[in-house]
């Protein structure tokens, strides 16, 4: 999903790794504005970002959780509007701005065939035992007191391996959320443990997407840039681990509500169970580690779970088809065939089970879909009309020492994944800002590509909006204000990173101790250049 290389090679020699997709551009260009129009002012800059936290501040008022089920998705409109309004009085041609918006939407595209094939996957795997064999053996394995560090590493080592946190949480995710409702544990508490281990394990793979792109974006060098990473992600999921632990021995010893306390028994009465019903999942793992596309690896996933539910549980897929007057191999077929457009749709005679199992399906995508797309048309309007580049502009006037060129740089790859909604929009435009300062004081791009993932790819699962926000509630079962709190990995790690730039630690400088332009370097915060820990050989 890499979908910026094209864009990036015009500008600078890419040095990570060559096997990395190309597309055939991205939504940011370097074009001026156009003959006979104005530049943005500050305030106009602000104003659809302004409007836009206040309409979504009055739609969790008034709608509470139902905010994101359309309240939401018409407030970005509105702002998108706005900030095409502003464009069009600033000069700009309409034809233009509406190519844009539909190039901008288009980004989103991939992710939203990753999302729904997941809606598909999740409705398969459940129907073919997979999720409930995954829950019955997690069930038996983890224990109360350290289910959320559990949880938490088992992510980080399975995101590192394959290099894709949508795939973990698709997978592991579901099933883990399974396992706290069994154990009568928090799924709030347990997607953050998800989340917080996935992007770790994200983060430092080095196939990973995002871990390519930051360093091409900068113009830093992939491995360098996965060991300069490692002085933040590392503290920074040990501090997660600790907070957890402490959580986990503070929760009950005991073995799972009223509710769920025969969830083993009734997974077994309705599901012939297995370790060979994990095959889907481990293919999907190998298919992810030897650098298959996520799209077509997840299809296959959901595919192979469909073809599972016939073959192991025939009579769970034809009570879903629900219609008698097929014959039973129509109606195998129409079972999993509901099960990967409808979901999997439980009758077990337990409330609290049939509403554990009773998810998925590319329908229960469709709300999440439309508030991606709502959400890139306005990071579409934003960046075309400049109003989002006025604004950068203005921070980086006022960052004036190293530490807050860092701080400025993570806060803006923060608000970008706020206004543009999308994690490589936010690294891409980030970096293209800020790359040309960070060169002329002297600083080593690995710095720029570290702060771009301390502050691009780390938050952007704790937008709503955000594709990767609006993905993980959908497939998680839990609202991101709900999970926020507790993704304490992608918390801690953009606030250690500002720390750690402002006390000089880990700032590396350029070989000559000098810009790449030749001129002397800014002073870093203690005002000398030598300050800094230079780059180790």
């Amino acid at each position: 999903m890499a979908r910026f290389v094209t864009l990036l090679s015009s500008q600078r020699p890419r040095q990570a790794r060559n096997d990395a997709p190309s597309t055939t551009g991205g939504l940011m260009s370097n074009q001026p504005i156009p003959s006979g129009a104005r530049e943005p002012t500050l305030l106009q800059a602000l104003t659809p970002l302004a409007l836009l936290v206040a309409l979504l501040a009055l739609a969790v008022y008034l709608f509470g959780e139902d905010a994101s089920y359309g309240p939401n998705q018409v407030s970005l409109m509105l702002c998108a509007g706005a900030a095409a309004i502003i464009g069009v009085r600033n000069g700009l041609d309409w034809g233009a701005l509406q190519h844009s918006l539909v190039h901008g939407i288009s980004l989103a595209i991939v992710p939203i065939f990753i999302l729904l094939a997941v809606g598909g996957l999740i409705g398969t795997w459940i129907l073919s035992g997979t999720v409930p064999t995954l829950i019955v053996y997690g069930l038996k394995l983890l224990h109360p007191s350290f289910f959320y560090p559990a949880a938490c590493l088992i992510c980080a080592i399975v995101a590192l391996a394959i290099g894709s946190s949508w795939t973990v949480a698709g997978t592991l995710g579901v099933a883990l959320i399974g396992v706290a409702q069994g154990l009568d544990m928090s799924p709030a508490i347990t997607a953050g443990a998800v989340i917080s281990g996935a992007y770790f394990g994200d983060k430092i793979s080095p196939l990973s997407d995002t871990t390519n792109i930051a360093p091409a974006a900068a113009g830093s060098e992939l491995f360098a840039h996965i060991r300069h990473m490692t002085w933040t992600t590392v503290p920074s999921l040990a501090i997660a681990l600790v907070l957890f632990t402490v959580i986990g021995l503070g929760s009950s010893p005991g073995g799972g509500s009223e509710a769920f306390g025969d969830l083993p028994r009734v997974l077994g009465e309705h599901f012939d169970l297995g370790w060979h019903l994990l095959i889907p999942m481990a293919v999907v793992f190998v298919l992810a580690m030897t650098g298959f596309p996520a799209y077509p690896s997840i299809l296959i996933g959901a595919l192979l779970g469909a073809l599972f539910a016939v073959v192991f549980q025939p009579d769970v897929v034809v009570a879903l088809a629900g219609d008698d007057a097929l014959s039973r191999p129509m109606a195998l077929v129409a079972g999993a065939w509901s099960a990967l457009s409808d979901g999997y749709r439980a009758s077990t005679g337990n409330a609290a089970v049939d509403d554990l199992l009773t998810r998925g399906g590319m329908v229960s995508m469709l709300n999440t879909v439309w508030l991606i797309v709502c959400a890139m048309g306005f990071g579409a309007m934003m960046e075309s009309t400049g109003l989002l580049e006025r604004m950068v502009r203005s921070v980086l006037k006022a960052a004036q020492s190293t530490g807050s060129l860092i701080a400025a740089t993570i806060g803006t790859a923060t608000a970008a994944n706020v206004v543009a909604a999308d994690q490589y929009m936010s690294i891409v435009l980030t970096g293209r800002l800020y790359e040309p300062e960070y060169r002329r004081r002297g600083l080593d791009p690995v710095n720029l590509s570290r702060a771009l993932e301390d502050g691009g790819t780390i938050t952007s699962p704790l937008v709503p909006w955000n594709t990767c926000g609006a993905y993980m509630a959908a497939t998680l079962g839990v609202a991101t204000f709900d999970y926020l709190p507790f993704a304490f990995f992608n918390l801690a790690n953009p606030l250690l990173a500002i720390v750690l730039g402002y006390l000089g630690f880990k700032v590396l400088r350029l070989p000559d101790g000098g810009s790449a332009d030749g001129s002397a370097p800014a002073p870093d915060d203690a005002g000398t250049a030598e300050g800094a820990t230079p780059r180790a050989g």
